[in-house]
């Protein structure tokens, strides 16, 4: 029985991540529809976070990324790129792990740009590896909650949000980004 189970999760899991990005696109009304609502979450829970946002040159959201595992998993989610507060491309983040996990988990997860370089050298990669192509800086809060938006220095930062707030020792490294079409 656990052999079949962990065929099925394998089946599942080739499934997901060998479609086409088009054939699992959500609409591009959907995905911003949801990024404009993790963004309000973000903004009222994460003081500062409305204001580092200001100084972004361009803000990546992915609403909902979604990690599955069961010894092998994987995860999966749509977002929007925002450049001064408008949707100019959707994406996906992609990526697949080894390693002891069960179960599944979702997740919020926000890129903000502070550099025009940054956006750029973005927006020119096709599948934007994490890691490999760019560094991303994962923001931790500060004392009383909130982001000093003061020490932030990196290009790229991140931020992981589960529905409780800011996640922390989270790792976005390995995880590939590509344009999809809605």
């Amino acid at each position: 029985m656990p052999r079949r189970l962990l065929s099925l999760a394998l089946l599942c899991l080739f499934a997901v991540l060998a479609a086409p990005p088009a054939a699992r696109a959500g609409s591009a009304y959907e995905i911003d529809h949801s990024v404009d609502a993790t963004l309000d979450r973000f903004f009222y829970k994460i003081g500062g976070a409305r204001e580092l946002a200001h100084k972004a040159v361009g803000i990546l959201v992915f609403p909902s990324v979604v990690k599955a595992g069961f010894g092998i998993g994987g995860e999966y989610g749509e977002g929007a790129l925002r450049v001064r507060g408008r949707t100019v491309d959707y994406y996906n983040m992609v990526s697949a792990s080894i390693g002891f996990q069960l179960g599944v988990q979702e997740r919020s997860v926000i890129i903000m740009f502070m550099t025009q370089s940054a956006l750029d050298q973005f927006r020119r990669t096709a599948g934007w590896k994490i890691g490999a192509d760019a560094s991303v800086a994962i923001v931790t809060l500060g004392v009383g909650g909130s982001i000093d938006t003061n020490k932030i220095t990196s290009p790229v930062v991140g931020f992981i949000l589960d529905p409780k707030g800011l996640m922390y020792n989270l790792t976005l490294e390995g995880s590939k980004i590509s344009k999809i079409h809605p």
